[in-house]
């Protein structure tokens, strides 16, 4: 098995023969910047002069419907939600057995 020094010297060889540098690139592929430039505006929009409205954009109401939508689902259902917890079962489990201890002893 060939030395690690001398798999080196075969890279350094390969790399000078090649013009394209002998590392790998990822993601960016070296284009551009690697994230979005700060404006220092919020989200990026410029602050519209005044008396005009901002314009929406397509997927901003179907946002604000899946959004609230689901809240309100969810606020809903766990308003609804049966108990099932063990004190309320022990509860009525107790109730029941008292009842049937009192029947019992009124037929006797």
């Amino acid at each position: 098995m060939p030395s690690l020094s001398s798999l080196r010297t075969l890279q350094r060889r390969a790399c000078a023969i090649r013009s394209a540098p002998c590392s790998r690139r990822y993601a960016s592929h070296g284009h551009g910047p690697s994230y979005n430039e700060p404006t220092g505006y919020l989200f990026g929009e410029k602050p519209l002069p005044p008396g005009q409205k901002r314009k929406k954009e397509s997927w901003e109401n179907v946002w604000y419907i899946g959004m609230y939508g689901s809240l309100l689902v969810a606020t809903v259902g766990l308003y609804y939600k049966p108990d099932t917890s063990v004190k309320s079962w022990a509860l009525e489990e107790a109730k029941a057995r008292l009842e049937a201890r009192e029947a019992a002893k009124k037929s006797s």
